[in-house]
């Protein structure tokens, strides 16, 4: 007997990302390994998107032979779509920009140790 239910197991994998991206933000204390957890946080919530957005049986909203009829076709929805490769676009240039910015801080200090950093600072 399975815990989850068939349609279910994307949001576990999204959970389970979520809560792998969280402990890497809580407990590394190297900057680029928080930056990698904070790309799979963001994943997480692009999965979590996506998994809602599927519809089954789904056909996308640009038909109109069922214009005539009664019935009502399930058309999916492809807005969460579009937020959602808009998010990736922001994901990769805000790693960018992060990559950037821990190569400054290590060329500078010659580490990327939080606890290090913190000390250098404070001289």
């Amino acid at each position: 007997m399975s815990l989850l239910a068939p349609g279910q197991l994307q949001y576990a994998l999204a959970a389970l990302l979520m809560l792998t991206g969280l402990y890497g933000m809580l407990a590394k204390t190297n900057l680029a390994r928080k930056l990698m957890a904070m790309n799979v946080m963001q994943v997480a919530v692009i999965v979590f998107f996506i998994a809602l957005a599927v519809r089954s049986g789904g056909s996308p909203p640009i038909e109109i032979e069922h214009a005539a009829t009664q019935i009502e076709p399930a058309y999916a929805n492809p807005l969460p779509h579009a937020l959602m490769l808009t998010a990736i676009v922001v994901s990769v240039s805000t790693t960018g920009v992060a990559l950037a910015l821990l190569v400054r801080v290590h060329r500078r200090f010659r580490t990327l140790d939080e606890s290090k950093l913190l000390d250098r600072l404070r001289e």
